[in-house]
């Protein structure tokens, strides 16, 4: 499968503002299999099949890993941390940070990770294009080695550039192409507060423009519908996983369709259903009885860019308060439909 004759033509113009000419070795890498498996999940972990959310844009966890490299390959031209880029998520299972959730991980999300070097390291093809380029897998196993690639919050990175763009233009509508080229031709790497390369704004205004969407984003992430949705997911296939209806290893090999059709079949075929085509979710202060409910919080995702080589926060007191009202959101409720199992 090529995946480029098969991409929707939406991403790919998107894919041209990120980097218009895409490198042909790239492209080898991307349609290997175990890339191309990725092309079936969607990042927004599950939440696009829940009319509980506005969206059912699939950008799928592929086409976040391709655009991080992109974004990688645009502002280094190095092809380690390119692919370091591109593979960052090649581990991801199905419903995606669902799994985390699974594995008790939903503050930090990132339990998945450590299973990166064993795929690639198990890819015939992938090791085969990596030796042809004399790269040595611990060269790009872990995008956390460059900080362009990916660095500790609140910096920006090519990861959370790209998750973010892309969830403000196809998942939530948030902005437009013309919006997106815009903050993206005015990024360049600068020198953050510890004299480390970090992608940057080059102006004020774009700066707090791009705070003002991410701030939103962050509390979209995070907010009652989506911690309800992925705490939710990650309890049936726990319990269909106690049932042995279906392995945790099985998960990094499923399509999100797959495992829809193997709930829906199941024992939780009708709560999943009313989760489906439920439009809100329920809140309380008080512990709600005889219903499935979630009580807890989630991995808090928030961006202060550099502008002129400081945080726009310290800048722009605009900027300080969006991020301040992103920081103060609400967790403490208890967050349930009416639905038990």
């Amino acid at each position: 499968m090529d995946y480029f004759k098969i991409a929707n033509k939406e991403i790919l113009k998107y894919f041209d503002i990120l980097e218009p000419d895409i490198p042909v070795w790239l492209k080898e890498y991307i349609n290997t299999s175990e890339m191309l498996k990725q092309h079936y999940i969607s990042v927004t972990c599950g939440t696009i099949y829940s009319d509980l959310f506005e969206s059912s844009f699939l950008f799928s966890s592929l086409d976040h890993s391709i655009a991080v490299a992109l974004i990688v390959w645009h502002f280094t031209h190095d092809k380690k941390q390119t692919l370091a880029g591109l593979f960052h998520d090649i581990a991801t299972p199905v419903f995606k940070h669902c799994v985390d959730f699974l594995n008790g991980d939903y503050m930090n999300q990132e339990s998945t990770e450590d299973l990166t070097r064993a795929i690639i390291l198990n890819s015939k093809e992938i090791m085969s294009l990596l030796e042809r380029g004399k790269i040595d897998i611990s060269e790009v196993e872990d995008y956390h080695l460059y900080p362009i690639a990916d660095n500790d919050t609140p910096q920006l990175s090519a990861d959370r550039l790209e998750y973010s763009l892309s969830n403000a233009l196809f998942t939530y509508n948030l902005a437009g192409f013309d919006e997106i080229k815009e903050l993206y031709q005015d990024i360049e790497v600068q020198k953050n507060e510890d004299n480390i390369p970090e992608l940057a704004f080059k102006t004020k205004a774009l700066a707090r423009k791009f705070v003002k969407i991410t701030s939103r984003l962050s509390v979209i992430y995070r907010e009652d519908r989506t911690r309800y949705t992925m705490q939710f997911l990650a309890d049936i296939i726990k319990k269909l996983n106690e049932d042995n209806v279906i392995t945790k290893e099985a998960l990094y090999n499923m399509k999100d369709t797959d495992i829809m059709d193997i709930i829906e079949k199941s024992k939780f075929g009708d709560v999943f259903r009313i989760w489906k085509s439920a439009k809100k979710v329920k809140t309380s202060s008080i512990e709600p009885k005889d219903v499935y409910y979630v009580h807890h919080g989630a991995k808090i995702r928030y961006i202060d860019p550099l502008w002129n080589g400081k945080r726009i926060s310290e800048s722009c007191k605009l900027a300080k308060n969006m991020i301040e009202k992103n920081l103060s959101f609400d967790m403490t409720k208890y967050v349930y439909l009416d639905l038990n199992f």
